[in-house]
């Protein structure tokens, strides 16, 4: 396992069976506590206590038993078999990272473990996202249970290969046996435990459904109380009509929407997505339900083809695309045109960073128009010949910091990394995979106090929690599953960084998933103790106050 800088000898295990303290009156009644006191497996004792509520904390103690919290607050103890003290300790609800795409990653031996999320004091994660992912999600879950993984995982129905899985890339509307047949397999994934339906509305073939597509799909997710995510089509110059058909789609599916990683990306378009807020927060007050989750970073991350070339001229797929692209094609100006408009925009390229390219390794890390210049060519040209030689993923310095910290500061996003698991290699991934969460909590709150600790605890457990529906976790409450972190809020910050991005944040001392220890001590332990949580479809999800206000 791997070793987090943290302070163990201050914070260390004791195993040990405690006599009857009575520490008086509960300010949440414990289940099973009576005169006697509670008997637990675990006790987390004189910590700071963030409920996930958003909330001030209190000081207090938490036990478990099994895989549930049994007690919170000030309560009386009859035996323990572990007491943990947390003097100077947050103790909160696990984080629930609701923008994931660990989806094939969960499933391989060397990443299913998550080791980037859990120590970021994530939990559970949520998969499926941006219309991609698997859609048998029956069969999905159950791989994860026989393998076993780090975090749970809770999964959405990809609307970009359930299109695909009927009627391939066509860049076409769907016919009525098409969208009837897309319909019959949402249905059957909503029933295995889908949580509901997200689109990748710049991707390939996700970008070919129209509105009225979309919201007939999203109608029988609203079936089985689930909601709507989106990548939504475009989050420049067009954030608004784009965040309007969301809300269209919402209204039209009836059931609650989510915008994922939302922002205003490209400098034509820095403060847009204010406007979004208002238009957003105009529906709330008429009574839509609608949220978004952030990432809290001023760049973004997807494949290069997907940055610069538009989603029609990679329609049918990169055979098609390159085809496309050759010189007295009928569709080449057009898309070289475009691609140069890109690259205009990001300073001759210099704000998109190679993140991999396989035929180059080490072109990871370098801004395009650094990588040109050393090839003697313009960006344009060698735009060309990254996708001619297989394309590449890229890190795009796209949003305004003040953009960042506006959205952050809502009390309806939530945080999300749009992540996934990662190995200590060679490539130079987006930072976001290794430190969303410290980065919010450590940097944004503790640090700059650009929102308070209680809105940002939140935005992390709670808030996605309220969001997906999940009635037994994000919250430190009698009964509920035992996702829990125990953070040193002075240690508790984001290591990895555009340059170096493969390094694991510190500060977080313990971390339980299902009530087993993932990370003790700062130490990974290596338990698998995730599950697949299933959505049970005949459960209605009403809009709470928690997530209107």
């Amino acid at each position: 396992g791997f070793y987090m800088r943290s302070k163990p000898n201050r914070h260390c295990l004791r195993t040990s069976v405690l006599s009857l303290l009575v520490l008086g009156c509960l300010f949440i009644a414990p289940l099973g506590a009576d005169e006697a006191g509670v008997d637990a497996d675990i006790v987390l004792q004189n910590g700071e206590l963030y409920l996930g509520d958003g909330e001030l904390p209190t000081r207090g103690n938490l036990a478990i038993r099994e895989d549930k919290i049994i007690a919170v607050g000030e309560f009386p103890i009859a035996t323990a078999k572990i007491v943990i003290d947390c003097s100077d300790l947050i103790i909160c609800p696990g984080f629930i990272d609701l923008h994931n795409h660990s989806d094939d990653e969960v499933l391989e031996k060397e990443t299913r473990s998550l080791s980037n999320f859990l120590t970021q004091g994530c939990t559970t994660v949520v998969t499926g996202n941006c219309g991609s992912g698997p859609i048998q999600v029956a069969d999905y879950y159950n791989k994860i249970d026989a393998l076993g993984a780090g975090v749970n995982i809770a999964h959405l129905l990809p609307q970009g290969d359930l299109r695909r899985e009927v009627m391939g890339t066509a860049n076409r509307p769907a016919s009525t046996e098409e969208l009837q047949q897309m319909c019959e397999l949402a249905e059957q994934a909503m029933r295995d435990g889908a949580w509901g339906m997200s689109t990748g509305l710049i991707y390939v073939p996700s970008s070919y459904a129209d509105t009225s597509e979309l919201a007939a799909v999203a109608s029988v997710v609203a079936k089985h109380s689930g909601f709507y995510a989106s990548h939504i089509r475009n989050e420049g110059l067009g954030l608004l009509d784009s965040v309007q058909e969301a809300l269209e789609i919402g209204k039209r599916g009836q059931l609650p929407v989510h915008i994922s990683h939302f922002k205003s990306s490209g400098k034509d378009s820095w403060g847009l997505v204010r406007t979004a807020v208002e238009m957003i927060e105009q529906s709330r007050r008429a009574g839509q339900l609608v949220t978004a989750d952030q990432y809290p970073y001023t760049a973004s991350s997807t494949s290069l083809s997907a940055t610069v070339i538009p989603a029609w001229a990679r329609a049918g797929g990169r055979e098609a695309m390159l085809a496309r692209l050759e010189v007295g094609h009928a569709e080449s100006e057009s898309i070289y045109q475009a691609i140069r408009n890109k690259i205009t925009l990001t300073d001759n390229g210099h704000r998109i960073q190679v993140a991999a390219f396989d035929k180059h390794p080490d072109w990871a890390g370098r801004r395009l128009d650094e990588i040109a210049r050393a090839q003697g060519m313009e960006p344009f040209e060698l735009v060309l010949q990254i996708e001619r030689a297989g394309g590449a993923s890229i890190v795009n310095h796209s949003i305004d910091e003040s953009d960042v910290q506006f959205v952050m500061q809502r009390p309806w996003v939530a945080t999300a990394s749009d992540g996934a698991a990662k190995v200590f290699n060679s490539t130079v991934p987006h930072p976001r995979n290794y430190g969303t969460f410290p980065r919010k909590i450590g940097f944004y709150s503790h640090q700059q106090q650009v929102l308070p600790m209680e809105q940002a605890i939140r935005s992390c457990t709670g808030l996605p929690a309220d969001i997906l529906g999940m009635q037994d976790r994000g919250y430190l409450r009698v009964g509920y599953v035992a996702d829990v972190a125990v953070i040193s809020l002075p240690d508790f910050i984001d290591r990895s960084t555009f340059e170096q991005p493969h390094q694991y944040s510190d500060g977080l001392v313990h971390l339980l998933v299902n009530g087993s220890f993932a990370i003790a001590r700062g130490r990974a332990t290596g338990a698998l103790s995730g599950k697949a949580l299933r959505k049970n479809s005949h459960s209605a999800l009403t809009a709470t106050d928690d997530i209107q206000n």
